[in-house]
This record gives structure tokens, C-alpha cells and sequence, in this order.
């Protein structure tokens, strides 16, 4: 599956629930979805600088040439956002995630309704992830 359906799997999940406080649970329910992160990871080096809340960020390069991404968070709102991330770079070359716009943040109305430090989080997380993508492309 492309970037670009995952991205339209999350607007057309997102557009059938019109209450922000539902979207929440939403978000949280994505994040309670995420395969825990073993603590052997959760290491200062996977820390995002930038986020109010702890996030951890794990990428391998696959043998076929994708970046796999894993993550988790001590706050249950951010952990939902690195969640809808990883499910939709995992499995893809570094081009496509570096090419990707990710436009669902902005079409399911996540970037307005963050606070200001959740927003300049999601901003942090989005630039690790394109570091990642970037550092394997280098090695390729």
C-alpha cells in the first residue's frame, strides 16, 4: 500500500467522526495499537528533541531497502500521533518518505487542534523520521 493510501485510509476513518473528543479517543485507541517499544530502545539517543512529552524513535533500513519505523510515548495523545506516523512511512524507501507531503495531518484537522507544544512535537517527530529516511538514502 502507497503513502498516499494510508493517508486517505486515516481522512476517510477520520471523516465519519465529527466531534474532536471522539477523534481523540481515536488517536488514543491508534496509540494503545502500537507494538511497545522494548525498553533496550528507549534509550536518550532515540529521544525527539522538541517534544513536551517523551517520544522514542527506532528506524532499520530492510533487506528489500525500506525503513521501518518503531516508537512509543509516555503521553497517551502523542503516543496515537507517532502511531498514525509509523503506520503510514513503515515499509517504504527512503524516497517515498522523503518525497511524501503528508497532507491527512492537515485534511483529518490534526495541526489545528494541537496545542502549541503538541504541534511543535509532531513537527519534531516528522523531522526524525525524515532524518532517518535521509541518513539511509546517504548509505545506499
Amino acid at each position: 500500500m502507497t503513502i498516499e493510501q494510508k493517508e486517505q485510509e486515516l481522512i476517510d476513518e477520520f471523516s465519519d467522526i465529527d466531534d474532536w473528543m471522539d477523534r481523540y479517543a481515536c488517536i488514543i485507541d491508534m496509540g494503545n495499537n502500537l507494538p511497545a517499544l522494548p525498553d533496550n530502545l528507549k534509550t536518550p539517543d532515540r529521544l525527539i528533541e522538541g517534544c513536551q512529552s517523551r517520544v522514542w524513535l527506532d528506524a532499520e533500513m530492510t533487506p528489500d531497502g525500506k525503513v521501518e519505523y518503531k516508537a512509543d510515548s509516555d503521553a497517551i495523545i502523542v503516543k496515537g500521533i507517532i502511531s498514525m506516523l509509523v503506520d503510514v512511512l513503515s515499509g517504504h524507501t527512503p524516497d517515498e518518505i522523503l518525497g511524501a507531503d503528508l497532507h491527512f495531518i492537515n485534511d483529518i484537522g490534526l495541526a489545528e487542534h494541537l496545542s502549541p507544544t503538541r504541534s511543535n512535537g509532531l513537527v519534531a517527530m516528522l523531522k526524525q523520521m525524515r532524518a532517518y529516511a535521509a541518513a539511509f538514502k546517504a548509505r545506499q
